[in-house]
């Protein structure tokens, strides 16, 4: 029962906590009977949990949720063992997952009975709560039952039953989660697929290329729309926005209609067969035809459920995502991953393989690596990694990745922001983008944003050495390239300082309910407020003054404090990666052998990309040295 994903029933509430959808799979519900009366059956005279074969009403569901939102704090609870968790409770077990992976206590007041039911999976999405409760066997519910009722807490080395070990023996969990992802971008509208851009123009190659693109007129690369009738005789047009295979539902209340559709294609009896909402439009506005059915020696696989038809060709694009944090000190050591993606959209007929050799994968110290389900990856040595894959139809992720070694920032330099009185700060930027980044990478924007959610900005004074500045209320913009004015093939240094004034600082109570971590109160200190001109250290009495009556934000983020100060970084660059991934188009091989041309575009975009401000406090995590 544990070797694949069944799904026993899905919930969908509201932030009213209102059961607005469910669903219940009768034949996997009479797996779950069966499993429970032969786990009866077997149990010893000794053993005091007995699992019931139940599964709650919609009225009754709801009520667990409300009282386990009460006692653990909020939807998703404390994660942690704290001073207000209960025995028997989720938090009581000491793991974050458990924000995530829940239990839930149904109370049926008119038979004095309760029903404990898990693992429930919890996905927040847009104003809705998906719950779906995948089947697993009775002896795991009983398992982290005896968890949330141990006296230690945590992931005790050596214990015998750890809720590490219970999760890896449980695949379906992983399934179940797949499923409210899927069914959570259903109902909120959010249905996108991976990104693939195509030249707008065909490239001539060689000499020509190289002159048009070094003087900065060569075809701009644009997204690729996806026809939503994919197996008509003829293609739709190649650029233009970025569409998608599956209508969208849009933003507006539940579509319960489309939602029913959808789970009884994909997943008609619990069991998800295919999870993608762009097939599952397709078939049901395509239907099927004669000319779909595949050769007798031809095994069709699940992904493409209907052939394509029109004219051939293959794009690959590659996106990478940098996370920086830059603390320009040399006790603390600057922060740089990327994480990337290949995308793909193969325009081929029939059921061919494509093939290609993966370059930069010594170069790149790529830590993680993953590929979709219709990639065969052997082991791979040196430089190169052969992908062989059967392309499903429309856009796809073909392959994931993440590096953190080997990579320069494209945007180096620090940042500075000291108050020189209460509402008056003095702030200085220094930094030199694309530095030894040479042509074909090229910088198409770069924005830098100071931002300042607890003050009211009330004027900014500076002239930056490039580029121009914007103010809000609660943030400075610089926009140092913008878009149009890309940069190529040479380094920019960037300098920016000047003053803020701020609206004069109001000091406001917390509130008595607050944080689970508590609050601070003005009386806590004995900071002497009356005579700063008795202070050796004006910023520190400032800073002291200004940040006394913050408090921690929720746990969310638990290690983040209110009154940290940062700049981020916003860019985007096209023409190659910072990783040194790379295809290449000319060793990309079909078989059997059609002449198909193939497209690579990549692009590098910011992610977490964070300056810390020098000369004030930054969180920073503890690492451990090679």
């Amino acid at each position: 029962m544990a070797g694949g994903c069944s799904i026993r029933a899905i919930w969908i509430l509201s932030s009213q906590d209102a059961v607005v959808y469910s669903r219940r799979f009768p034949v996997v519900e009479r797996r779950w009977r069966l499993a429970c009366d032969k786990e009866s059956q077997s149990a010893g005279a000794t053993d005091s949990l007995k699992v019931v074969p139940y599964l709650p009403t919609d009225s009754e569901l709801a009520a667990a949720f409300i009282d386990r939102k009460k006692r653990e704090g909020s939807v998703r609870g404390f994660g942690i063992r704290t001073s207000h968790s209960v025995k028997g409770s989720d938090s009581w077990v000491d793991d974050p997952i458990t924000r995530h992976i829940i239990s839930l206590n149904i109370d049926k007041e008119e038979q004095g009975e309760s029903h404990f039911i898990w693992p429930v999976i919890l996905h927040v999405k847009g104003p809705f709560y998906l719950l779906a409760l995948p089947l697993v066997e009775p002896h795991h519910l009983k398992t982290y039952a005896r968890m949330c009722n141990r006296s230690d807490c945590g992931n005790t080395i050596g214990e015998d039953e750890n809720l590490s070990s219970l999760l890896l023996d449980l695949p379906s969990i992983t399934g179940a989660f797949m499923v409210v992802h899927t069914i959570g971008d259903i109902v909120t509208g959010d249905i996108t697929e991976p990104e693939v851009v195509a030249s707008a123009s065909p490239s001539v190659g060689g000499l020509l290329d190289s002159l048009t693109g070094s003087i900065g007129i060569s075809g701009r690369a644009k997204p690729v729309a996806t026809p939503i009738a994919a197996s008509a005789t003829s293609s739709t047009s190649v650029s233009g926005t970025l569409a998608s295979d599956a209508p969208k539902i849009g933003s507006r209340s539940l579509d319960k209609d489309a939602l029913q559709s959808f789970i009884s294609s994909a997943m008609p009896f619990g069991t998800p067969m295919d999870l993608s909402y762009s097939n599952i439009s397709a078939m049901k506005m395509n239907g099927f035809s004669s000319v779909d059915v595949p050769s007798a020696d031809s095994k069709q696989p699940a992904w493409k459920p209907y052939l394509y038809r029109g004219k051939q060709r293959i794009l690959f694009t590659i996106h990478e995502t940098v996370h920086v944090a830059m603390y320009d000190r040399d006790e603390i050591p600057d922060s740089i991953t990327a994480s990337g993606q290949v995308n793909c959209r193969a325009e081929l007929e029939g059921l061919p393989d494509v093939s290609f050799p993966l370059t930069g994968l010594g170069s790149a110290h790529v830590e993680l690596l993953s590929f979709h389900p219709c990639a065969q990856v052997p082991e791979h040595g040196g430089d190169k990694h052969a992908v062989t894959f059967s392309p499903p139809l429309g856009n796809f992720l073909l392959m994931r990745y993440q590096v953190s070694d080997g990579i320069r920032p494209p945007v180096k330099g620090f940042y500075q922001l000291s108050m020189v009185s209460e509402n008056e700060g003095a702030f200085l930027f220094k930094l030199r983008l694309m530095e030894g980044y040479k042509t074909p990478l090229s910088l198409e924007f770069c924005t830098v944003t100071m931002l300042f959610p607890r003050r009211m900005v009330v004027s900014c004074d500076g002239t930056p050495s490039i580029g121009t500045v914007f103010s809000t209320e609660r943030s400075v913009e610089w926009r140092i390239i913008t878009s149009g004015r890309g940069v190529s093939g040479k380094s920019i240094e960037a300098t920016f300082s000047g003053t803020l004034k701020f609206v004069p600082w109001q000091t406001k109570k917390p509130p008595s309910s607050g944080s689970v971590f508590g609050s601070i109160d003005d009386e806590d200190s004995d900071f002497e407020t009356d005579s700063p001109n008795n202070i050796v250290n004006v910023e520190d009495f400032l800073a002291e003054k200004m940040s006394k009556d913050l408090q921690a934000v929720d746990l969310e983020e638990p290690f983040c404090w209110q009154a940290y100060s940062y700049a981020k970084v916003s860019f985007k660059m096209v023409g190659s990666t910072l990783s040194g991934m790379s295809i290449d188009p000319k060793s990309v091989s079909i078989f059997p052998a059609v002449k198909a041309p193939v497209e690579l575009s990549a692009q590098v975009t910011s992610g977490e990309y964070i300056l810390w401000n020098t000369l004030g406090k930054c969180p920073v995590a503890a690492t451990r040295k090679a």
